[in-house]
C-alpha cells in the first residue's frame, strides 16, 4: 500500500545487465515474474531508464506547534525522523500533508523558513511539488529521499486547521470588531496595509456571516489591539475560504503599529 513507482534512474543509474522490460502487473501478483513482461534480457533501454520504488513512509507528524493542526512537518523513513526543505514549498504541498494527517485540504497553509523552529538530523525531502490532490506526498514530484541542498533554517511547516481561530474584539455587536487571529497558540492582530472590502468579506465568511456588504475599518475605528501583529499586506479577491489562502507577507513580518490594526463590519 502507498508504493510509488519512480522512473528515469531516480535513485541513480545501475550497471551491467538490464533483465526486465515492459513489465505490467495488476498489483496482486506475489512477485514480478508473475507479471506480464518481455523475455528476460530482451529490452531496448539504457540505464538512464532504470526503475525504482519507494515502498512507504512509516509516519508523518507535526512538531513544535501549540495546537494539534500546526507545526514543523516531519516524516519517518527507515525508522529515522527528518524534515522537509521549504524549496518549492507551497499551499498545494501543505494540502497533501494536512490530508495525510486527517485535516481538510482546503484550509492548508504552508509556512517556510523554520517558522515552527529548526529540526535536527535528516532532511528527507527537497523540491517537493504537489498538485494538491495526491493521497500521499510520495506521489508528488520529489528529489530522491535524503538528497537536498538545504539547512534546517529552511524546514517546512503547515497550518491545517479548518477555521483558523479568528474572532472580533472591541466591537459593540457580534458582527463587527477588531480582527484577531490565533497562530501558534497566541492571539494577534492584522495590519490594515493593502486591506479592502474583498478581504473583509473573507473574514466575515470565516465567522459564518454574509460576505455581502462586508466593510473594512481602519485602525482608528475600534480600540487598538496589543501584543503580536500576525499578518500584513493581505490582499484577497473575496472568494477565498480563509485569509490564509490570500497573498500576504510572512506571518509576523510587518512594519505596522497597533494604530493600524484592521477592523471589519459584517452583515448579520
Amino acid at each position: 500500500e502507498n508504493a510509488v513507482a519512480k522512473n528515469s534512474a531516480f535513485f541513480g543509474a545501475g550497471h551491467g545487465s538490464i533483465w526486465m522490460d515492459e513489465v505490467r502487473c495488476t498489483g496482486t501478483e506475489t512477485n514480478l515474474f508473475h507479471c506480464s513482461k518481455s523475455e528476460l534480457g530482451d529490452h531496448d533501454c539504457s540505464h538512464g531508464e532504470d526503475a525504482g520504488v519507494i515502498c512507504s513512509l512509516d509516519n508523518i507528524r507535526l512538531v513544535n506547534g501549540s495546537l494539534p493542526y500546526e507545526g514543523r512537518v516531519e516524516i519517518k523513513h527507515n525508522g529515522v525522523w527528518g524534515t522537509i526543505c521549504d524549496d518549492e514549498w507551497d499551499n498545494k504541498d501543505a494540502a497533501v500533508v494536512c490530508s495525510m494527517l486527517g485535516f481538510p485540504r482546503n484550509f492548508a497553509t504552508a509556512n517556510s523558513g523554520a517558522f515552527y523552529g529548526q529540526g535536527s538530523g535528516k532532511i528527507w525531502i527537497d523540491d517537493l511539488s504537489c498538485n494538491g490532490h495526491e493521497s500521499i506526498i510520495l506521489q508528488c514530484n520529489i528529489t530522491a529521499l535524503g538528497t537536498h541542498n538545504c539547512q534546517h533554517s529552511e524546514d517546512a511547516g503547515v497550518l491545517c486547521s479548518r477555521v483558523q481561530d479568528v474572532r472580533f474584539a472591541n466591537g459593540n455587536t457580534i458582527a463587527m470588531g477588531l480582527v484577531e487571529i490565533k497562530i501558534k497558540g497566541a492571539w494577534g492582530t492584522i495590519c490594515n496595509n493593502d486591506w479592502d472590502d474583498n478581504t473583509a468579506a473573507v473574514v466575515c465568511s470565516m465567522l459564518g456571516l454574509s460576505r455581502q456588504n462586508a466593510v473594512s475599518k481602519n485602525g482608528s475605528f475600534f480600540e487598538p489591539g496589543y501584543g503580536l501583529i500576525w499578518m500584513d499586506k493581505v490582499k484577497c479577491t473575496g472568494n477565498e475560504i480563509n485569509l490564509f489562502q490570500c497573498p500576504k507577507a510572512e506571518f509576523g513580518d510587518d512594519n505596522c503599529g497597533h494604530s493600524e490594526d484592521l477592523g471589519v463590519s459584517c452583515s448579520l
